[in-house]
């Protein structure tokens, strides 16, 4: 072989060294960047996952806030519907006295109209007339 083929030998073969020498530390910066990456990954999906845990709490809570809102509501609607019967239940077993009441205020305002109208529609009299009730 002559000197010149192991120049060229070794010129390339330095050449592919010093390439893979570049090659590897540019693997070794990316693999760091990688594992950067990573760690941040890591920690946004720590966030996310703390959040999303606050998230169900909150909506828990407001759900048995919900839940004991609606018993109250219930619990209320039933005193009114209680007392809505009781009343109910009054007027049904005194409603032959309230009706009684009802036909002799009925017949009341009927009378005092009648009496009303008889008083306006007589045509005025003297005395004579009056002692006579209207004969003469």
């Amino acid at each position: 072989m002559s000197t010149e083929s192991k120049n060229t030998r070794n010129s390339s073969a330095t050449a592919a060294k010093k390439a893979a020498a570049s090659t590897a530390s540019a693997a070794r910066a990316t693999a760091g960047d990688a594992k950067g990456t990573a760690k941040e990954a890591k920690k946004t999906t720590a966030a996310a996952a703390q959040s999303a845990n606050e998230a169900t709490q909150r909506v828990s809570r407001m759900a048995a806030a919900g839940i004991q809102s609606g018993q109250q509501a219930v619990t209320a609607n039933a005193a009114k519907v209680a007392a809505v019967a009781g009343t109910a239940w009054t007027v049904i077993k005194n409603r032959k006295a309230i009706a009684a009441g009802a036909a002799a205020g009925v017949a009341g305002v009927a009378g005092a109209a009648f009496a009303v109208g008889r008083s306006t529609a007589k045509p005025p009299m003297g005395p004579i007339t009056r002692l006579s009730r209207g004969r003469i």
